[in-house]
Formats: structure tokens, sequence, C-alpha cells
């Protein structure tokens, strides 16, 4: 079998549990429709459409402002939040919802340090409910910025000096410059970044369930788990898929046929806007207080409740869920990279770049779990793993009277399966990227030396996409440590993560026990988030790696 053809049965195999659920689009629901339409449907609407502007509107704000300000702005601190800025990015959304409910609710410390200095009771006062779709969206938008801000900072470190030159010499300021120049250069990217963050805004399911917010998420869960509907729950998954892919389509309707390039291939070091007084202040400002409500607070209040539960974590029920967290999430962001890695060859057509448009079709299939909530994309994990191990069940008692039980369902074979359907999309549209900016006239030159097929990947290729082959990795893996709703319904009995321990305890309202094992999610994606950082530092063109900071 030729490589572009194992690519497209990778494809294939990849894209079942995606095609199974879809599957269920065209069951018969019965009358649940008219029911849900009747009851609960119109709230998961409204609920999911504030979500889905909300949360929008925040990470476009905060990830494209702040990725300006650090590449293209000098002001006091620029270097720390360069990569800094990526801190929340290892902030499960669940976890700084338990952390802010900890601080911030009736009987947190907040509020009840106020009753207590102006003796207040409960009607004397009125505080913002942390637990309302207004607190979700403001969790989400939070720690789910730093998919703009990278996309963002990275589409700007690219872009030539040229182009911002003539900016210059035309009389444009720094927000002239930004606005009708650095903008529409980045704006493929900006979307991109914006898809990620909406697709695990719409499925997420931690912080929704914790805050008692009825949106389209938990109604699946619930219609599909609770009430035995799956038919119902898969339609509700198509009509929030449907949101993700409206934002694509009407972007590039009005992107048109406005293509952005870049005309030069000389780059120089950025020559920065100074900023100083208020200005500097401001840009400060706006730096540090993502970094501080997304990162450095949670943290903190993390940290503290740890130390006032230290049996939570100094038990040797830790260490296991520790290795448990980081080994499957080593082996599903590898597997996921090797995957990723292999369609966007086969979709490329190789080396030769020959494109197949069915190949392309199963490959845009394939990454479609992205957009799946977990725990939807996990029964379409279980529907077809349940029937390959009752087939061979079957076929092993007829032939050898021998019975083989659960082969698959059940293990760490499926659920890191389901890991890799699950976030495909992040590994092949940062490596896919990367792969498109290998110009067919480096494959011509590398011909001319003899260095074709895998070989000519390996020396010529791999050292150009480095870069993006780690950030997809690190990406990965910190995605899989924070997944909750899949690791719920897929893990293997007896197998934990930390993330089902902090669940399970906030759940249970012990929201101090839960704090270790929060913690502990967020340790382990900071040195990821910090090493993907600098990778973005040096992606720019003629640029050394110590250049940015």
């Amino acid at each position: 079998m030729t490589g572009a053809g194992l690519s497209m049965l990778v494809a294939l195999l990849v894209a079942v549990p995606i095609l199974v659920v879809f599957g269920f689009v065209f069951v018969p629901a019965g009358d649940i429709w008219s029911h849900l339409a009747s009851t609960v449907l119109p709230v998961y609407l409204l609920n999911t459409l504030i979500l889905f502007a909300g949360v929008s509107v925040l990470v476009v704000f905060i990830g494209v402002g702040t990725a300006w300000l650090v590449t293209m702005c000098e002001f006091p601190g620029r270097r720390l939040f360069s990569w800094a800025m990526f801190l929340p990015l290892a902030m499960p959304a669940y976890i700084i919802a338990y952390t802010y409910t900890g601080m911030f609710d009736f009987a947190g410390p907040v509020q009840t340090f106020l009753r207590d200095l102006f003796d207040w009771t409960r009607q004397d006062y009125w505080f913002p409910p942390v637990r309302s779709v207004g607190g979700a969206v403001l969790m989400l938008g939070l720690v789910l910025y730093p998919y703009v801000y990278l996309v963002s900072r990275a589409a700007f470190l690219e872009q030539s000096i040229c182009v911002l030159e003539v900016g210059r010499t035309l009389g444009r300021g720094p927000w002239g410059i930004f606005f009708h120049i650095a903008l529409p250069l980045a704006r493929p990217a900006i979307v991109t970044g914006l898809a990620l963050a909406l697709m695990e805004t719409l499925s997420d399911f931690g912080t929704v369930q914790y805050f008692a917010v009825d949106t389209f998420t938990t109604g699946i869960f619930r219609i599909w788990l609770g009430m035995g509907e799956p038919a119902a729950a898969a339609q509700l998954a198509a009509m929030l898929m449907g949101f993700v892919f409206l934002l694509v389509i009407v972007e590039r309707l009005n992107r048109g046929a406005r293509k952005y390039h870049h005309t030069t291939g000389r780059y120089q070091g950025i020559r920065r806007f100074p900023l100083s007084g208020l200005r500097a202040g401001g840009a400060f400002l706006a730096c540090l207080l993502p970094v501080f409500l997304g990162f450095l607070l949670p943290s903190g209040w993390l940290l503290h409740e740890s130390l006032r539960h230290p049996e939570a974590v100094l038990n040797l029920e830790f260490p296991a869920l520790a290795f448990s967290s980081i080994s499957v999430a080593m082996v599903a962001s590898l597997l996921t990279l090797v995957i990723a890695m292999g369609l966007v060859y086969g979709m490329r057509g190789g080396v030769s770049g020959r494109k197949n448009p069915v190949r392309t079709a199963a490959v845009r299939v394939s990454a479609m779990g992205y957009a799946i909530p977990g725990p939807v994309l996990a029964v379409g994990v279980m529907i077809p793993f349940g029937f390959l191990d009752n087939s061979v069940d079957a076929f092993m008692r007829s032939t050898f009277g021998i019975s083989t039980g659960l082969l698959l369902s059940g293990t760490l074979v499926a659920l890191i399966f389901a890991y890799m359907v699950r976030f495909l999309a992040v590994a092949l549209n940062t490596v896919e990227a990367s792969v498109g900016k290998i110009t067919p006239n480096m494959d011509r030159a590398a011909r001319t030396m003899g260095v074709t097929g895998l070989k000519a990947v390996i020396r010529v290729h791999i050292p150009i996409i480095s870069g993006s082959m780690m950030t997809a990795l690190l990406l990965v893996f910190v995605d899989v440590m924070k997944e909750l709703p899949a690791t719920l319904i897929m893990r293997p009995f007896g197998f934990e993560t930390l993330a089902v321990r902090a669940y399970e305890l906030a759940s249970d309202e012990r929201l101090s026990e839960a704090a270790g094992p929060s913690l502990a999610i967020v340790a382990a994606g900071i040195i990821p988030v910090i090493i993907l950082s600098r990778a973005i530092a040096r992606s720019r063109p003629g640029q050394d790696g110590g250049a940015e900071g």
C-alpha cells in the first residue's frame, strides 16, 4: 500500500467515531424533540449563544490586543509578558471555575470578609453571582484567549518588516498600522485561533455543569446518558457544530477573493513603538490583568488551599494520579502528532505535492472530532469498539469455544484513541500551516541533490517544521491533561486521572481538597506552555533565539 493510501485508511479509521455520531442524526428521535422544544431547548439555545458571543469578544479582544502590544510595542515588562500571556493555557476552565467559586461565592473569603467588615447580612448587599452564564463566559474567556494570542503573535512575528515600514512612511501610527496592515495580514490566523477557542467553549462540560448553566453540551450529556436518547443527543451535537462552521463560512465569504501575501523575503529585527507614561502603564495593565485573573490569582488560591490540606497531596494516591495523567497524555500526544504528520503529507500528496480531493475530504472529516462534545465522542468510540469486541468474542466462542471478553472497550487503548480523535484537529491544523510554508522550489532543490521521498521529509522538511511539530505536541499534551468528560465515561475500571479526581471532589463541594489535584494539572501544563512561548518567539525568520524573551 502506498503512503497516500495508508494515510487515507488512517483518516477513515479515525473518522469512524465521528461518522457513528453523524449516523444517529438520521435516526428518528420520536417525540423527544417536541418535549425538548417546549421545555429546555430555548434555554440551551440562549445560553449557548451567550457563551458563543461573550467568549468570542473576550478572546479576540484580549488575545489580539496583547499579542500586538508584546510584539510591536516597547514598554516595561514586555519581555516577561511575551511568555507569561500563555500561562492561562495551563489552567483548565473547570478548575478556574472551582477556584473563583471558592473565593467569591457567598461562603467564600471575599464575601465573608465584606459581611464581617460592614456588618452586612445577606439582604444588605448584592454581589455578582459566580455561578451564572456570565461567570461561565468570564471563566472560559480567561483561559481560552491564549489560543488567539498564540496564533496572533506568531502571525505578527512572521510579517515582513518592509510591509510595516511602508505604513510608517505613509504616516501611520501604531494603531493605524495595526488596523490597516497587520490585522488584515493576521486575519486568517486569528480566525483559526478563534475557531479553536469556540470549539473548546461549545464542547465545555465541567464549567457549565458545575455552574448549573444549561447549554447544548450539558443537554447532550443529559439526553444521551440520562434519558437514553442517542439520536436526539446526536442531533443536538450537530446543531452545536453548526455554530462553529457558520463562523468559518461567514469569515470566508466576507474575506471573498481577497488574498494577503508577504511580497518580500527580507526580515529584520522588529523596530518596536516605544511607549511611555500613561501609554506604558496602560499596556502593562492590559497584559497584567489577563495573566493575573486567568493564572496568578487562581493558582495562588489553589496553592493556599493545598497547604491548608496537605493530606490531599502528601499521600500514596497522589503520585499514582500524577503518573497516570502524565503518561497517558504523553502517549496520546505522540501518537496524535505522528498521525497528524501522516495525514498532512497524505493530503499534500507526499513530497510531490499532488493533492487528491478525496483524501483531503477524508482528512477534514477525521479532524472534526474537536467540535464534538466529549460525552458524545466517547459514545461514538464505545459503539464501534464494543461491536468489534463482541464480533471477536462471538467468533472465538463459535470456533474455539473460548470467550475473549472485552479486548478494547474499557481499556486505555480505547481512551487514548478517543483522545486522538478529540484533539487531532489541534495537531493537524498546526502541522498543516507549517508544511504549507514549504515551497515547491525547496522540494525541487532537494531532488536535484538526490534527496527524495522519506529522506527529503527527514532532512529537509522536519528541520523547517520542527517548531510547529513541538507546538502541536505540547498543545495536545496540555489538552489531554485537562480533558474531563470523555475520561469520565471511558476510563478503565480503577483508572483515575488528576482531572477526574478534582472533578469528583469539587462536585462534592470539597473545593479545598480539590485544590491539590487541580494545582498538579496546572503545574504539569506550565513547562510545556513556557517551551511553546519560546518556540513562538524564535519563529520569526531572520531572528535569533535570544531576540525575544
